[in-house]
């Protein structure tokens, strides 16, 4: 049985990571909301996880939106130019 295709819609782009705390600082270029499912991939990346808590300027926010830059807690290593999705 073949596997259906991921549908998935680019949402931003990795600007920074800080390994220490496994957080991504992620360019927007369109909504992004707690609970969404994101697939976060580049040349060495590729994972998916949920939105579990993002930050702007270190305020917790349950909804970001197109040119915002949020700081965004992942579950693995992701690095800068990785592209992010929402899965839909």
């Amino acid at each position: 049985m073949e596997k259906e295709p991921v549908e998935k819609k680019l949402v931003g782009k990795v600007t920074h990571y800080f390994t220490r705390i496994g957080v991504a600082v992620v360019e927007l270029t369109d909504e992004l909301k707690i609970g969404d499912r994101i697939s976060i991939e580049g040349a060495t990346t590729n994972f998916q996880q949920v939105v579990g808590s993002m930050q702007i300027e270190h305020k917790d926010v349950k909804v970001a939106t197109a040119g915002q830059s949020i700081g965004l807690k992942v579950d693995q290593r992701a690095r800068e130019g990785d592209l992010v999705y929402k899965i839909l």
